[in-house]
């Protein structure tokens, strides 16, 4: 019997059954974090990119958790300043993930499967995470609320034919800051565009409470458990081929706290909440 979306949901926002390492990425020549489950050979892993003015330590918890239900989650900690560069960051992102497929993890007993890797990233590292996906061959990407970059995301979307999963917050559709709907309409392969209840695109960063004068919110818990149970599930389905989860993947299922958007072309440009969001209200 098929497990049911919501069970899997409730189980996946919650900590996996593994042990976790921490590893310092500067120790092979790029600034960055990993997490890993405490061993594993042939693991799956995710190349995570960070929002603006965020680093990753705004996202400790969320790769934390990924790597409890056996993913090996890494992050580089670049381009955190008030005028970063989607595109070295996606860079970054490809070296992260080269690290990871070419090297032993933690004491000798990690490894990563070169064909199950992905990219991800919030806000600008979520279109960051598309630029990479653009220039290095993975199995799947997930874009979670992602922001307009240059060069743009949309645009080499088009080019991209493995599974994407793109998050947008309920608040911010329409919104001047979310690119989720253009990403979402240009992709060229499998893509689901979900839409979390209550979520503003700024609320899955771990315990920002300042910057709010410039528009970037605090931290939203229940966005942050959202995401986590959306993301580990797509990457499990995506990068292990586990059928277990396959309703992260399929646009009929109903999974709690999101909705799927069946035509983005739908979505229309709400005003009231482009000028919320350009004076951080």
């Amino acid at each position: 019997m098929a497990a049911n979306p919501k069970s899997l949901a409730q189980q996946l926002s919650r900590r996996g059954p593994h042990s976790v390492l921490r590893g310092d990425l500067a120790l092979a020549g790029q600034p960055g974090v990993v997490y890993t489950p405490a061993e594993g050979f042939g693991l799956p892993a995710v190349a995570f990119g960070h929002g603006w003015l965020t680093g990753t330590s705004g996202y400790s918890g969320l790769l934390e958790h990924l790597a409890s239900w056996g993913i090996v989650a890494a992050a580089p900690n670049t381009e955190r300043g008030p005028v970063p560069s989607a595109l070295g960051l996606s860079t970054d992102l490809i070296t992260v993930l080269d690290i990871c497929t070419s090297v032993r993890l933690g004491t000798g007993r990690i490894s990563v499967r070169p064909d199950r890797v992905a990219v991800a990233g919030h806000g600008l590292g979520a279109g960051a995470a598309v630029l990479a996906a653009s220039r290095r061959d993975v199995a799947a990407v997930a874009s979670l609320f992602p922001a307009p970059t240059a060069p743009s995301a949309a645009a080499v979307a088009a080019g991209i034919g493995v599974p994407g999963l793109v998050l947008v917050g309920a608040k911010s559709l329409g919104s001047l800051n979310s690119d989720a709907v253009a990403v979402a309409q240009a992709w060229d392969g499998d893509v689901l565009l979900r839409s979390v209840h209550k979520a503003s695109d700024d609320g899955l960063v771990e315990g920002r409470k300042l910057l709010s004068f410039i528009g970037l919110g605090g931290g939203e818990r229940r966005t942050q458990q959202r995401t986590r149970a959306l993301l580990t599930g797509f990457l499990l389905h995506r990068l292990t081929g586990d059928k277990t989860y396959a309703c992260f993947s399929d646009p009929e299922s109903e999974i709690p706290g999101s909705d799927v958007i069946a035509d983005p072309s739908l979505i229309e440009s709400d005003p009231a909440a482009q000028i919320s969001q350009l004076f951080g209200r």
